[in-house]
């Protein structure tokens, strides 16, 4: 399989990343976990440690060239290469390591293809820049991405550390009256909660953060939510990127409008 990917498009070679990536995820689900603290309360695991070089060997033996930047080992590969992936082994640890199946695992290809896998649904989120599809684990089973805001669940990032305040604080939108009017809260990993709104199961994702294009936590689940048509743009209303101010992917645009109320923004840039 790995041989083969040396012809496969960028895409494919993203969604094979993730999946191998996933497959080692769902192989140590269930067990009790080492963890390796990186201070101010966050850690990995052991699953995280496994899992990056199993995408790694994916990505480098279909692109030798590019090089490769993992949560977890840091950037890897030819100081000059032109062409760089982040790779995210495991979205959700916190999750993981409590037992929840909340998680996933992504690769994309900076300002490129990405995919985002679910190790326990067997789905795989991708998109090659222009299009996003769901593939099911079952042959064949491939659908375009919709993006709705009907259930009007949204998941907001309440992790520190809080950059935006005392402007914006995720913890005081879940207290704003207009909120509990319009949606309700829910919180998964950040990478599936993005890949969810793209695929219309979550209505919005928000938190704060600074310029969060090219994080490993981050650049799959943009990817994903812009290709299938979503507003995606800081807390403030303008766009993210360099010296941008943390999120707001929406499944439409009065579901945007309606949190940047909340949030403080102004404006909208997709």
């Amino acid at each position: 399989m790995i041989g083969s990917l040396a012809s496969a498009t960028d895409t494919e070679v993203a969604a094979a990343a993730a999946l191998a990536g996933a497959e080692v995820v769902r192989a140590r689900y269930g067990r009790l976990h080492s963890r390796i603290d990186k201070g101010s309360g966050d850690f990995a695991t052991d699953a995280d440690l496994a899992a990056e070089p199993a995408i790694l060997d994916v990505i480098r033996a279909a692109r030798p060239g590019d090089a490769v930047h993992g949560e977890e080992g840091g950037r890897q590969g030819a100081a000059d290469a032109e062409r760089e992936w982040l790779v995210d082994p495991l979205c959700g640890t916190l999750n993981y390591a409590t037992g929840s199946q909340l998680v996933a695992v992504n690769a994309a290809l900076r300002n490129g293809p990405a995919a985002v896998a679910d190790p326990f649904s067997g789905e795989v989120f991708l998109t090659d820049g222009e299009t996003a599809r769901v593939r099911s684990g079952v042959p064949g089973d491939e659908r375009p991405l919709a993006p709705t805001a009907e259930t009007r669940l949204v998941d907001v990032n309440l992790d520190p550390p809080f950059p935006s305040a005392p402007g914006f604080r995720a913890v005081d939108l879940l207290a704003h009256p207009g909120f509990a009017e319009n949606f309700r809260p829910r919180v998964v990993s950040t990478t599936l909660a993005l890949a969810w709104v793209a695929a219309g199961r979550r209505a919005a994702y928000v938190t704060d953060g600074g310029d969060l294009s090219g994080s490993v936590h981050f650049a799959a689940g943009i990817a994903l939510c812009r290709a299938a048509g979503c507003v995606v743009t800081g807390v403030d209303g303008g766009p993210v990127g360099s010296g941008g101010r943390g999120l707001v992917a929406a499944a439409d645009a009065g579901t945007h409008e309606l949190l940047l109320s909340m949030t403080g923004g102004r404006g909208r840039t997709g």
